[in-house]
């Protein structure tokens, strides 16, 4: 009775993958009677396909992970050959796919972050840096911010300033949370990005205040805020945040787990502001996602506390000899191909003219913003007072207008990334001109659904 189900008069019989999908998968942040996946059949460099032969151009790097495409040659056979030598061992053990990694890593990594703890993803990451925080201060708050995402164990989730903590509540106990900058649509009514920049840190001040900063451990943050908005903050911000954690002896968390890696032009996002944070969480770009792998990345002051102190912490796959081989090959191509420094060069010399082109053309949009490959163009109804497209967190009728709009872009042929009223434009650094340059002109096409919507 399932299978005749899916299969209407007049339609092919669905592919056993798609069968199997709808009698045994539960999708993550899904409804199992409303969704109808894609039923992807293979992938390479900037595009993947459908098993229907449909191709699309993946300008959000999957969930921004992807970062040196699909497919990539010297990945492929770097975790082949770490298959053939040694597939997996216990965290408790040391190999040279996990040390080497380790070692690269804190290459890149700024300061005295010299060691790391590997975990298999990003939510793990940002559970044990909050972990060292608290240990290593002796306190038990965590200040997060709204309009943040952190992932969805239990400890992430209640970190993250997102509706998607809201089933999840009450949650991990000891997290407060704070307004960070968004000039776009500012909290504090400030009037450009200096003074959004200034009362945004006399917020976070005051908030460190009443909760008091004797019982605070880390105030934790996206460098850029990702899902949110690419919410770049304003020159000034990190470096006044770094300030008051000194001020006041708390640590301070960069959950680079979206922006590190290339994704902004840097090594980490936070290199662009000289900011050394005390604790850095990283994922999905460390090795794009082809084996999962996560982890934080420590300071040295912060290591001391557990130089004879074990720390509490620990996971089965931890440090994985596949992902962390698929680590070191990344890192390598990183560099063999200036892919930090062609992020940058995308992002001037094309993201950004393009998106500003587009805003020009289109009613619909109210904002563009970003840096290197990690840009999110914000959708509005009216321009003069800035009422998004459609309401926040908005679900079933009153979110058509994006599912719409979704829709319409991959019909065009291009994978959109949408949360909210945004597109968020990521695509992998190795993407080629010509390639991100048609997906940009597909979204200039589809954006004529959201202008349907907007004033003006």
């Amino acid at each position: 009775m399932r299978e005749a189900s899916l299969q209407g008069a007049g339609e092919a019989a669905p592919s056993a993958a798609r069968r199997d999908d709808r009698a045994h998968v539960l999708h993550s942040w899904s409804a199992i009677d409303t969704l109808n996946p894609t039923v992807v059949a293979g992938a390479s460099g900037s595009h993947f396909w459908d098993e229907d032969g449909r191709r699309f151009i993946d300008l959000s790097s999957q969930l921004v992970n992807v970062n040196v495409g699909h497919q990539h040659p010297k990945l492929i056979a770097a975790i082949q050959a770490q298959a053939a030598l040694l597939s997996t061992i216990a965290p408790y053990h040391a190999n040279a796919a996990t040390s080497e990694a380790a070692r690269l890593i804190a290459e890149v990594a700024p300061g005295d972050l010299n060691r790391v703890f590997f975990t298999k993803g990003g939510a793990e990451a940002i559970e044990n840096a909050m972990r060292m925080a608290r240990l290593h201060t002796g306190r038990h708050k965590v200040l997060t911010m709204y309009r943040s995402y952190h992932g969805a164990t239990a400890g992430a989730i209640t970190a993250s300033g997102d509706p998607r903590r809201w089933p999840a509540e009450p949650g991990m106990p000891g997290i407060a949370r704070f307004w960070g900058p968004y000039a776009y649509r500012s909290p504090f009514h400030a009037r450009d990005e200096r003074e959004e920049c200034g009362r945004a840190l006399a917020h976070l001040a005051d908030t460190i205040a009443v909760e008091g900063p004797h019982t605070i451990a880390a105030i934790l943050m996206e460098s850029i805020v990702g899902g949110h908005g690419t919410l770049v903050p304003p020159d000034g911000y990190l470096e006044g945040v770094r300030e008051l954690c000194d001020a006041n002896g708390i640590v301070m968390i960069a959950d680079e787990v979206m922006v590190g890696f290339g994704r902004c032009g840097e090594w980490f996002a936070i290199d662009r502001w000289k900011v050394v944070p005390d604790l850095i969480t990283f994922a999905k770009g460390v090795n794009p996602g082809y084996v999962p792998l996560g982890g934080v990345i420590i300071s040295d002051a912060i290591g001391t506390s557990f130089a004879k102190r074990a720390f509490p912490g620990g996971l089965t796959y931890a440090g994985h000899p596949l992902a962390c081989a698929a680590a070191v090959a990344c890192i390598g191509i990183y560099r063999e191909e200036s892919l930090i420094e062609r992020a940058r060069a995308l992002g001037e010399a094309v993201i950004a003219p393009e998106l500003r082109a587009m805003q020009a053309r289109h009613p619909a949009i109210g904002d563009v913003r970003g840096l290197g490959a990690f840009w999110a163009i914000e959708l509005v109804r009216d321009r003069d007072t800035r009422e998004a497209l459609v309401p926040f967190n908005a679900s079933g009728d009153a979110n058509a207008p994006m599912m719409q709009f979704a829709a319409e872009c991959k019909r065009l042929g291009v994978w959109p990334l949408v949360m909210g009223s945004r597109l968020h434009i990521a695509p992998p650094l190795n993407i080629d001109e010509g390639t991100l340059r048609e997906g940009l002109a597909m979204v200039d096409e589809a954006l004529a659904v959201a202008d349907r919507y907007a004033s003006g």
